[in-house]
């Protein structure tokens, strides 16, 4: 079973991201909010997500990402069948997911 993730907390730690108008303050705010091991997963999750979504295989995103095929097969499953949350991210960063693979 699922948490579910729509909290008050979690709309409130939202607002502050959204508040958020530099990458330096990104920086700071993550800082202070996560360890350096989870900002380097979330950032690892995030690549993997961008290299799927040029088609990249599995050996050469491991490979230059450092990412488990246990990493990679969940950033995938996400890109297929998630909440679309990489989808818009990739459209607007200018990468654009692929189907089902």
């Amino acid at each position: 079973m699922s948490k579910d993730i729509h909290t008050e907390a979690v709309d409130a730690l939202f607002e502050a991201i959204l508040s958020l108008e530099n990458k330096d303050e990104c920086y700071r705010f993550f800082g202070d909010v996560c360890t350096i091991n989870e900002l380097l997963s979330l950032s690892q999750r995030f690549e993997v997500a961008r290299m799927l979504s040029e088609s990249r295989t599995y050996q050469d995103i491991a490979d230059k990402t450092g990412a488990s095929t246990a990493t990679i097969s969940r950033v995938n499953r996400s890109l297929n069948y998630g909440n679309d949350g990489y989808e818009i991210v990739l459209k607007r960063l200018g990468t654009e997911e692929p189907g089902p693979q």
